[in-house]
């Protein structure tokens, strides 16, 4: 499947920690709704990313990244 974004040539983004998704969350001052809401994610799926029952998909990192940073005075 050379054609799948995830292989082939380059490095793949990797999915965040949970201790990265809610490091990055906590330094926003964001709750998980807002951070969830930002993104247009499930509560339960944030709480998931941050449990680390989940992995949150690299696309939704980097969207949050930044719509995040760009919230900061």
């Amino acid at each position: 499947m050379t054609n799948h974004p995830n292989r082939g040539r380059g490095t793949p983004a990797a999915s965040p920690t949970p201790e990265r998704v809610r490091a990055a969350r906590e330094a926003a001052g964001l709750s998980q709704s807002s951070a969830a809401e930002l993104i247009h994610s499930g509560l339960r799926a944030w709480q998931e990313w941050e449990a680390g029952n989940r992995r949150m998909h690299p696309a939704f990192w980097e969207l949050f990244k930044l719509k995040s940073s760009s919230r900061a005075p």
